[in-house]
């Protein structure tokens, strides 16, 4: 597995959360918005004003929460609370899926004491469906008299929809003037192909953090970590509506991150070992994934070029089902690299899977197929090309397309 972190002083915490960080607390409870009768509601809550900063889809059509949180990221300093629900995306509901999202903010900013704007809303589920105001607040309700330190592995399992397993972790990070935690929870197992912007089924995660971190920087730290996690991440090759990354800092460590400090970086370094596993963890949850598949561009003529070659060959269908197939059919790889729109020279391209050379100068490298299959079979693998084209790197992961797939979301139904 692909890791792009430093050799730093932090480690992950066993079963950590969302609520590993002093400061914060969690709940995740059933309100009747999912048929299945699972938790579909949390609330992640802090204890004192958290400086915070969120990165949202990139996608037009951006559901209500979306709208409302760009607004807040960019008006407002600190966030006490966020509401997450499942089993309803509140997107494509025009102004009542605002109002909606205003009032789910009003509603626990009452039951929490603290202000509206302080309050941050996220769906995920079925589009096009206006929110059950009042499952709504008999939920929030419930979730507030809910909260509990401990509870962070709760909510996580509230904000899933076709996920088969909850996705939460933490990790705490030893700096100059002490140690901080942070903990995390994330959701998503289709409709998965990310273009998150800060601030600009579906990709939704939640960061919280005890170190005293000015807004600012948190900023960056989230626009350099989605960019090397989550945005290179797909499943299927569709961006939600709803995709959201925040995160929050309340401070209550006592230990400040000051921006261009050594600290700084070392905090960036254990944020972004969180971010990439808990991108890897979505990919490997794919919906009927049975393959994680790295893609490495390398010497690729610039960035662009690296990344655009490593999307068409990560979202290619044929791809995909050749992987699932355990079939090592190279041509569908040359296939993806040819459309991609890059100008390169096919003579000097060369493609393995691991270390078993595939393609060589632009043809059969002559490996047993039987060789080739053989690594398809594992759980994981790689396919890695040399463009021989300049000094430009891309990776990204991705899994196969199964049968699976198909049958989940032809019946997907909240």
């Amino acid at each position: 597995m692909t890791r792009t972190v430093k050799s730093i002083d932090y480690e992950f915490i066993e079963n950590g959360s969302v609520t590993s960080p002093n400061g914060f607390k969690a709940a995740g409870v059933v309100c009747g918005l999912k048929r299945s009768g699972a938790p579909d509601l949390a609330v992640l809550y802090s204890h004192t004003p958290a400086t915070f900063s969120a990165a949202f889809t990139s996608c037009v059509f951006a559901a209500a929460p979306v709208q409302l949180g760009r607004k807040q990221v960019l008006e407002q300093k600190t966030l006490r609370a966020v509401v997450i629900n499942s089993g309803n995306a509140n997107a494509c509901t025009s102004e009542t899926g605002l109002q909606y999202a205003r009032e789910t903010c009003e509603l626990a900013a009452r039951k929490l004491g603290v202000r509206p704007e302080e309050v941050m809303v996220s769906s995920t589920g079925r589009i096009g469906v206006q929110l059950p105001m009042d499952i709504i607040a008999a939920g929030v309700e419930k979730a507030a008299a809910a909260l509990a330190s401990d509870a962070g592995a709760a909510a996580a399992a509230a904000i899933m929809t076709t996920d088969t397993v909850p996705k939460s972790a933490a990790v705490s990070v030893k700096l100059s003037s002490g140690t901080v935690c942070i903990g995390a929870m994330t959701k998503g197992a289709g409709m998965i192909d990310p273009n998150l912007r800060v601030p600009h089924a579906t990709m939704l995660c939640y960061i919280t953090t005890d170190a005293e971190v000015p807004n600012s920087l948190l900023r960056d730290f989230l626009s350099r970590g989605v960019d090397n996690s989550f945005n290179r991440i797909t499943i299927d090759g569709d961006m939600s509506t709803n995709d959201t990354v925040l995160i929050m800092a309340n401070g209550s460590s006592g230990v400040k991150v000051v921006p261009g400090s050594e600290d700084a970086e070392i905090f960036y370094e254990a944020l972004l070992a969180l971010m990439q596993q808990l991108a890897y963890e979505m990919v490997m949850d794919g919906e009927g994934a049975t393959k994680f598949v790295t893609v490495y561009i390398e010497h690729a003529r610039d960035e662009t070029a690296a990344r655009t070659c490593a999307e068409a060959i990560a979202n290619s269908l044929l791809c995909k089902t050749a992987w699932f197939g355990c079939d090592p059919n190279w041509g569908r790889i040359v296939a993806a690299l040819g459309y991609a729109g890059i100008d390169f020279d096919p003579a000097l391209v060369n493609i393995f899977y691991n270390d078993k050379a595939v393609v060589t100068n632009g043809g059969d490298a002559g490996t047993p197929e039987k060789e080739l299959a053989e690594i398809l079979k594992a759980r994981e693998f790689s396919v890695s090309v040399d463009m021989n084209a300049g000094n430009a790197s891309y990776w990204m992961w991705t899994c196969d397309v199964s049968y699976e797939y198909v049958k989940i979301n032809a019946e997907y139904h909240t």
